[in-house]
């Protein structure tokens, strides 16, 4: 119910006008998001890559209602890769389609992401596909697996939510071409009759679908993470619980999969401990960072997932 809530309120326009309002709303939000300018954005990448940690980069954005704001957000995209590219730093970058144009013409979509893509194939780099909640699935995967015949799989990757019922089944079909995968349980309210409604059942199928991502990348050859750490391997197993985690590196050291053709991922602010320690151990990790003045509906959604990231919100509104 509290979880139903709250992504309801990241969606709801009257909350974000109060809530982006109170001082202390933008000061817990930095917990979770690096700042609202890429400069921002481009010390704290600099810092994890100190600590061996490689970073994905998030201009904050969703839902774009116009052509116009679309064809902006793209070339924000294209001068973020520039960017990273000119820096130096270990870093890709993460998009979400609605940002440039999904919810206002698929054509126009499908030509911001053609120029994003040029992009990454002139500077060697990777830009990952985010999947946004169920209504966008299908276009998403269908738009992604049209840029995969005009693209390399080393450029352009996809994310897949394991609390999907149908989630074994497009891993299936996307390793068949050797596709770049972030496996995540998932962040937004679905329904029954589409998502698994309990945590076990969406914990079993996370597990099923690492077993399908590991086999899966020993069929394609097992790539590792590049030297530069722009381009991932296969799996990118998206998780801050322990559980998960300890299971995944079972499934390597059984398999005898190398633990550079496996990167874990974590979000800015969340289990720094964790991410500290896969890396000492020699696992790539890398940690998804936002930035930009978009930061309401990613904030909500980082309390909806955890009851502990709410209660530090509203410690402060107490205050």
């Amino acid at each position: 119910m509290l979880r139903s809530i709250l992504i309801y309120l990241s969606q709801a326009n009257w909350a974000r006008q109060l809530i982006t309002r109170w001082g202390f709303s933008r000061r817990a939000a930095s917990r979770f998001i690096a700042g609202e300018e890429l400069d921002d954005a481009i010390r704290v990448i600099k810092a994890l890559n100190t600590k061996n940690i490689n970073a994905t980069l998030d201009h904050l954005g969703e839902h774009t209602s116009n052509p116009e704001k679309a064809r902006q957000a793209t070339s924000e995209i294209i001068e973020i890769l520039e960017r990273v590219d000119r820096e130096g730093v270990r870093s890709n970058v993460s998009i979400k389609l609605t940002q440039i144009g999904l919810a206002v013409d698929e054509n126009l979509c499908a030509d911001n992401l053609n120029r994003i893509l040029n992009t990454t194939i002139e500077l060697n780099t990777f830009v990952r596909i985010d999947i946004e909640d169920s209504q966008w699935v299908d276009k998403t995967l269908k738009l992604f697996r049209s840029m995969q015949e005009r693209y390399s799989s080393e450029n352009v990757g996809i994310v897949i939510q394991s609390y999907l019922y149908r989630s074994e089944d497009d891993v299936t079909n996307l390793l068949e071409s050797g596709s770049r995968i972030r496996l995540c349980k998932g962040a937004y309210d679905e329904p029954e009759k589409i998502a698994y409604p309990k945590k076990f059942d969406v914990d079993a199928s996370f597990d099923r679908i690492v077993e399908q991502l590991v086999s899966g990348s020993i069929t394609n050859h097992a790539p590792t993470l590049s030297e530069d750490g722009k381009i991932p391997p296969i799996p990118a197993i998206a998780t801050h619980d322990e559980k998960r985690v300890i299971f995944t590196k079972q499934r390597i050291e059984k398999s005898g999969y190398p633990k550079q053709a496996i990167e874990f991922q974590m979000l800015y602010g969340i289990r720094r401990d964790l991410q500290e320690s896969l890396a000492a151990e020699g696992y790539p990790v890398r940690v998804y960072v936002p930035y930009g003045r978009e930061w309401y509906p990613y904030f909500t959604r980082r309390l909806a997932e955890r009851p502990a990231n709410l209660w530090f919100f509203l410690s402060n509104f107490f205050r």
